[in-house]
């Protein structure tokens, strides 16, 4: 096996491997380090002889031995006997998890990081870390905040579980609910992490994709009829559709009124479809995700980009700043405008935005500025906002299409 199918194997299995290690040390800081242990020993082996059939549970059984030998270690320098106690109970465990239980973790995992003793912000944080494998620096990045600061926020957030004793569960259903808006954000953004990387060469990573949408389904199953989950999973599965058709060959960006509609995924639309249908038929106030995912509809029904019902979607990104306003969501809504009253009409509205600072430090801001003034014709200004765009995103694939878009301009 060459390193690169190594790295993809690591990539695709490491949320799951480290959501059932956590599980078993019962510690963050130690599931990781003894993931980090397997890896180096896989990267020792595999090219050398046949990978195992089941890569996770591989890792995670050579994992678990690490955390045992981490513990004992931890035992003998600080003579603690709970520390061999713990131990006594890791090798009580089976040494090969089943499949089922491994894909179980996953979820228990994004419960624990939602627990309501944190705050929304570091739910996220938690799960980004941990369920996405993002580095610290890529987490601050989502949240506009010093790499330093986002490290101390991840760290007390670890220390609490271990500390209060935060359960490693799925609760209770009584108990269940008023997690669920944090579960359904993480996963979400879980989900955007696959669609569109934070950085690297790679402008999409399937697996966090695929990991968001099964995460979703079990939901689903957890919680019937209810119109957040249905919405969610829709909007996921009408998005990832389109995934075909958003990269060339060779690895650069498809826009979308130049995608071939015939690559996206039909059956996964018509599913998606009627899982919008479902979730707009729950009685009560409308939910965004439901929203989100009835524009996503119009997307995949349109038989093209110009044929794409805008004054509807316009609409709809209003009600969605009516029910859950936010800085992108103004920005979603002025690109949509920018398709029905102009692009002049909506600069203004992009502008009006980042002047109330709540886009301040957000990568996309300067990319739909430049878009806007590449249309107005304000070539010199364009070029200036496609720059600053370059600057702000360590994604390579956006740094390729700028570019371009530069290009064409002179």
């Amino acid at each position: 096996m060459t390193l690169s199918e190594i790295d993809k194997v690591f990539r695709d299995e490491a949320g799951r491997a480290l959501a059932t290690l956590i599980r078993l040390v019962g510690d963050f800081d130690l599931a990781e380090d003894a993931l980090q242990d397997a890896f180096a020993v896989a990267l020792e082996r595999w090219p050398v002889c046949e990978v195992p059939d089941n890569p996770r549970a591989w890792l995670v059984n050579v994992a678990k031995h690490k955390a045992i030998d981490r513990i004992r270690r931890q035992a003998v320098f600080r003579g603690k006997e709970q520390a061999l106690v713990h131990e006594l109970e890791l090798n009580a465990q089976a040494p090969n998890e089943p499949p089922a239980m491994l894909d179980d973790d996953m979820l228990r995992l994004i419960f624990t990081c939602c627990h309501p003793a944190f705050a929304p912000e570091v739910q996220v944080a938690l799960t980004l870390r941990t369920v996405c494998g993002l580095s610290t620096a890529q987490v601050a990045r989502a949240f506009l905040v010093s790499e330093e600061a986002m490290g101390q926020r991840l760290v007390r957030a670890k220390q609490k579980i271990r500390l209060a004793g935060i359960p490693y569960e799925v609760p209770e259903r009584d108990t269940l609910v008023p997690r669920l808006d944090g579960v359904l954000a993480v996963i979400y953004l879980v989900f955007t992490e696959g669609y569109v990387a934070t950085s690297g060469a790679d402008l999409m990573r399937p697996d966090l994709a695929a990991e968001a949408i099964r995460l979703g389904r079990l939901l689903d199953r957890l919680l019937p009829d209810r119109a957040g989950i249905k919405g969610l999973l829709a909007l996921m599965l009408l998005h990832d559709a389109r995934r075909a058709g958003r990269q060339t060959a060779a690895g650069d960006i498809v826009l979308l009124e130049e995608q071939d509609r015939s690559r996206w995924h039909r059956t996964q639309i018509e599913e998606g479809l009627r899982l919008v249908d479902d979730a707009l038929r729950v009685p009560g106030r409308p939910q965004p995700y439901a929203v989100q995912a009835a524009i996503a509809a119009l997307h995949a029904r349109a038989p093209s980009y110009e044929q794409t019902d805008w004054p509807q979607i316009a609409s709809l990104y209003e009600v969605l700043l009516r029910i859950n306003p936010s800085p992108v969501v103004e920005l979603n809504h002025a690109a949509a405008v920018s398709m029905v009253d102009g692009p002049a009409r909506a600069l203004d509205l992009v502008d009006a935005t980042a002047a109330r600072g709540g886009l301040h430090g957000y990568e996309l801001l300067p990319a739909v500025r430049a878009d806007l003034l590449r249309r107005l014709g304000r070539s010199e200004e364009a070029r200036e906002a496609y720059r600053a765009a370059t600057e702000a995103t360590q994604l390579e694939p956006l740094r390729r299409l700028y570019a371009r878009r530069m290009r064409e301009m002179e």
